[in-house]
């Protein structure tokens, strides 16, 4: 009888690109009793189960057996944890242990993904300041460009813009400086423009342009207008000339401020990112598998719970592909708390009672464990991502200009920016032997012979040759992986006095 678990997990098996194991589980005697399903792993080179029962034994001596008899007799020295999960029932004094810890770091990922969430609404204010800045200073860089022409004895007029920076600015100094609150103040130009005589002032203020100080005196004084307009213009053309270049030394220095206090705030923005990430990967740890919260193995008024840990050990490399060996422990245990001396916070349970070993071989290139590793890690890397998600989303409205201010500022962002595709490796030419003269004569005569016996011989094109490479399973890695499984199986039997052959 075939049992299938989960569609979904065989497909997302298949997306890393593994055919899902088919196992037996049970078998209640007769032809055709024994029930097979999909158990949600790679399919493997061989597989060795077993099961353990008493009331008294400890899991943890089962786990650290295996642990260190392939670490330590079989060199299998590369090792990572792949699933380190459990779940308790609601009545144990284990689970409400547990909950405590998982309230504490629920409270520190809160605390700090509401400092985030704050230091990115402020850096929206920041970007938009440092956007304002660079608009006042748009102008003021052409108006300084006329200025070295002029140095130079070209006329203003040369540098493209002059005029309508010129015009922007006045208008700036008009509207802001003079006239505040939006009322026209006394003393202002279209104050005085409303009076008799001085019509024509706002006029002569705008067409008139001056770049520095020394040249109003001479501007003004060629002109054929009534003495006390010219003194009227020549003040308001000295204030303007003065503000401009006041204000733009204020607002360079501000903005270099703002440039520095933005990349101390991204800093810490990106600080605060690394703290929360290891107080999630605790919570991740800490909440109760859900999956095995409705096993009939949990009940909620007994004293137990269940451990699932799943360990993936290599060697090293044999041609290109690591002999492995995983083992999964599922452990259904009476946890007992033992108590300390006064003054002790921390009481660690003590399990004991029913633990199922599952081993399994394989033979995985490096990239097979980094894919079979994130198929593993999917949930946690899903969660993981939501800090750097919800930033980033946040983000995308400001990227191209938080990039430019952050490169500005000496600090390139890491979050929004976006990584060039990988260059392909440019095929590596073979260095010219001495021998080359003679093998290019007999790779002629071979040649030769192929043009008269064309089915004699079929020399493979790289490419098929390297797929060829890549598809076929290599002996000496699958053979290693084996004679560990079974070796490992076998004397934890012996040593532990069970049935073996």
């Amino acid at each position: 009888m075939n049992l299938g678990i989960s569609e979904t997990t065989n497909a997302r098996l298949k997306e890393f690109g593994f055919s899902e194991e088919k196992a037996e589980v049970l078998s209640a005697g007769g032809e055709g009793a024994s029930y097979y399903l999909f158990t949600g792993y790679p399919k493997p080179l061989g597989r060795l189960q077993l099961v353990l029962e008493s009331p008294s034994i400890s899991i943890e001596e089962t786990y650290y057996w295996f642990l260190e008899h392939l670490r330590t007799d079989f060199s299998f020295g590369l090792i990572d944890k792949i699933t380190d999960s459990f779940s308790a029932s609601e009545q144990s004094s284990f689970w409400g242990q547990a909950q405590q810890r998982l309230s504490i770091q629920q409270d520190r990922v809160q605390q700090y993904m509401a400092s985030i969430g704050k230091m990115i609404k402020d850096l929206f204010a920041l970007v938009r300041e440092l956007r304002i800045i660079d608009e006042k200073l748009a102008p003021r860089e052409i108006w300084d460009e006329a200025a070295k022409a002029v140095a130079k004895g070209k006329p203003a007029e040369s540098v493209d813009g002059f005029k309508s920076a010129d015009a922007t600015l006045k208008s700036e100094y008009t509207d802001m400086v003079e006239n505040r609150g939006g009322q026209v103040q006394p003393g202002s130009i279209y104050h005085l423009s409303s009076t008799v005589g001085y019509v024509t002032l706002p006029d002569l203020f705008f067409n008139t342009r001056v770049l520095t100080k020394e040249q109003i005196d001479k501007v003004v004084d060629g002109m054929d207008w009534n003495p006390n307009v010219k003194n009227v213009l020549r003040r308001k053309l000295f204030q303007f000339v003065n503000w401009k270049l006041q204000s733009d030394h204020e607002l360079r220095q501000r903005r270099r401020f703002q440039l520095q206090y933005l990349r101390q705030h991204w800093d810490t923005v990106k600080m605060y990112m690394a703290w929360v990430k290891p107080h999630l990967r605790n919570v991740k740890r800490l909440a109760m598998n859900p999956e095995r919260a409705n096993s009939p193995d949990l009940i909620s008024a007994f004293e137990g719970s269940i451990a699932e840990i799943e360990i993936l050990t290599k060697q090293p490399k044999i041609r290109g592909w690591h002999p492995c060996v995983l083992m999964t422990f599922v452990h259904r245990t009476r946890p007992q708390m033992e108590f300390h001396r006064e003054g002790f916070q921390h009481r660690g349970p003590v399990h004991v009672g029913r633990v199922e070993v599952t081993l399994r071989a394989y033979a995985w290139t490096e990239e097979q464990v980094g894919k079979y590793r994130e198929y593993r890690e999917k949930e946690e890397m899903d969660l993981l991502g939501l800090v750097d998600g919800s930033v980033e989303s946040a983000m995308e409205a400001l990227s191209a200009d938080l990039d430019r201010y952050l490169a500005e500022a000496g600090a390139p962002d890491t979050l929004t920016k976006k990584h060039d595709p990988p260059k392909k490796e440019e095929e590596q030419v073979s260095p010219s032997s001495i021998l080359e003269p003679f093998v290019a004569l007999f790779k002629g005569f071979a040649e030769l012979g192929l043009s008269f016996f064309p089915g004699l011989y079929a020399p493979q094109k790289k490419e098929e040759k390297k797929s060829s490479v890549a598809g076929a399973m290599p002996g000496s890695a699958a053979g290693a992986a084996t004679f560990a499984l079974y070796q490992a199986y076998k004397n934890y039997k012996k040593s532990h006095r069970l049935l073996s052959w």
